[in-house]
């Protein structure tokens, strides 16, 4: 039964993305938060057919700790499914991401409509340069701006090493930081094809004001948070 409500829900998402590529497309003249908010009614459409076709349901703890101003959200990488939940959850937002996925067909060009910030991770010095200028442009837009700091998911159980470049971006724009756990892998694991049903917990840790803080500082705090939060949502 997984394996047929994964494939169906696979489909319809293979069906609907192109029709959505072609919406964000005529967005072009629009204002970047006017484009988010339309192109966003991809990742809720997601949510809606993950709940009714495969089960996936969402509950939400810590919205209250969501700043009134644009701010940098640090999140935890385990699946794709936080990176649909979070576009029902915070503000209008973009997201750091890896520039080859703009390449992707359909997907990536709507994708490239939302104002993302694409870097190119063997630039090195150069992609921190372009995620703390182009981070600060974004967050002026009135954006928040999206980081997973590990960088890539991670199976779930597993803690990868979390990047300093969302640290960096506090102290150089003065934004408050926001950690975010959840424990998506265990019903949407790292690249799975199944979807399994049951209830999906996200977390939202208190704002990190980053005045007086040095980067170190603020990597370890979202680093503790984070993960102490998680290995408590997976009991």
């Amino acid at each position: 039964m997984v394996f047929f409500r994964s494939l169906i829900f696979l489909l319809l998402q293979i069906a609907i993305t192109p029709l959505f590529t072609l919406i964000a497309i005529f967005t072009f003249p629009f204002h970047p938060v006017t484009r988010y908010r339309i192109i966003s009614g991809w990742a809720l459409t997601m949510l809606w057919l993950l709940r009714t076709i495969c089960g996936i349901r969402m509950k939400v703890h810590g919205t209250e700790n969501i700043p009134s101003v644009p701010c940098l959200v640090l999140c935890k990488h385990q699946s794709a499914w936080e990176t649909i939940a979070l576009q029902k959850v915070f503000p209008p937002q973009v997201w750091v991401i890896k520039r080859e996925l703009l390449w992707l067909p359909f997907f990536g060009w709507g994708l490239a409509m939302t104002s993302p910030v694409a870097i190119k991770r063997s630039e090195g010095r150069e992609a921190i340069r372009q995620l703390l200028r182009q981070g600060k442009e974004r967050l002026a837009l009135g954006f928040c701006v999206v980081i997973f700091p590990e960088g890539t998911r991670i199976p779930f159980g597993q803690r990868g090493k979390y990047k300093i470049g969302g640290a960096l971006l506090a102290t150089s724009s003065g934004a408050p930081v926001v950690p975010v756990a959840h424990n998506a892998g265990r019903l949407w694991g790292r690249n799975s094809f199944l979807k399994y049903p049951g209830i999906i917990t996200m977390s939202i840790g208190p704002a990190i004001q980053p005045a007086g803080l040095k980067p170190e500082e603020i990597n370890r705090q979202v680093e503790d948070w984070i993960e102490t939060e998680v290995s408590r949502l997976s009991r």
